[in-house]
């Protein structure tokens, strides 16, 4: 029993026990390390996912030439996989319709493109800037030849054309659109030719496996005879970057000259 007057003392809260600061509290970090970053302690360096697609996109826009996913990973040290995915995404990317450009496998690599929907506003803007590189049809007839039968000798094109062709052999040699592959093994070793990969670039195929059937090719040629139009014997190819304009096709101007068994122009290898 409290006497009376003796006043009642309570602790105050000051007083009261403190709660125990927890002991998981991260460590501080200092501004210096924050700026300096994570150690390097992978090889390859590791890239984000995004940067890496951007670098990949870019590095194939700026390419001349197709390229592997093997060649563009050892240019970035990065994993072949991860390249491929890259790619993989970007390919996906590039399919919206809002893109007017593509990236296409092409002649075993991978190019940047326009799309086939725009193929005939760009020809247009194309064609202002510059005259198209272009093919007569019996240029097109010894091309199609070569695709088709390589490798070929030149009496064989000859025998299946039943004209001479030494000038368009040296049109194509010279648009690097066809190329020697050695001799045939019979009397005179007569030259085989086969097709590029200028071939390939110039009608944006992946493979030889694309090319249209000779069916299809019969109809196309069939429709260049059958039409009115002043262009219609020719077929356009994209001009090769750096090319100035080009010089009359001496296919398409001159008749063609008879040549020696095997050999395009005067004789020349």
């Amino acid at each position: 029993m409290e006497e009376l007057g003796t006043p009642t003392v309570r602790p105050s809260e000051e007083d009261q026990p403190q709660p125990e600061e927890t002991c998981n509290a991260e460590p501080s970090v200092s501004m210096d390390e924050l700026l300096a970053g994570a150690p390097d302690r992978e090889t390859p360096v590791s890239l984000a996912d995004a940067q890496l697609r951007a670098v990949v996109e870019a590095i194939v826009y700026v390419a001349e030439e197709p390229l592997t996913p093997a060649q563009i990973a050892a240019a970035l040290a990065q994993p072949a996989d991860r390249v491929q995915e890259a790619l993989s995404h970007l390919i996906g990317e590039f399919e919206k319709p809002e893109h007017g450009v593509a990236i296409r496998e092409v002649a075993g690599g991978y190019k940047m493109a326009t799309k086939a929907e725009h193929h005939d506003a760009v020809r247009a803007f194309v064609k202002s800037l510059k005259p198209p590189l272009k093919l007569s049809l019996p240029a097109l007839e010894t091309l199609a030849v070569v695709a088709y039968k390589q490798p070929v000798t030149a009496p064989e094109i000859m025998e299946i054309r039943g004209v001479q062709g030494a000038g368009v052999l040296k049109t194509l040699l010279d648009r690097k659109l066809i190329a020697a592959a050695g001799r045939k093994n019979v009397i005179g070793k007569p030259i085989l030719y086969r097709t590029t990969k200028e071939f390939l670039m110039q009608f944006g195929l992946k493979d030889l496996s694309e090319l249209p059937t000779l069916k299809e090719f019969e109809e196309i040629r069939r429709m260049a005879f059958a039409s009115n139009e002043p262009s219609a014997d020719v077929l356009e190819t994209a001009p090769a970057a750096g090319d100035s304009a080009p010089s009359p096709d001496p296919a398409a101007v001159e008749p063609e000259t008879p040549a020696a068994e095997g050999e395009p122009g005067s004789g020349d290898e």
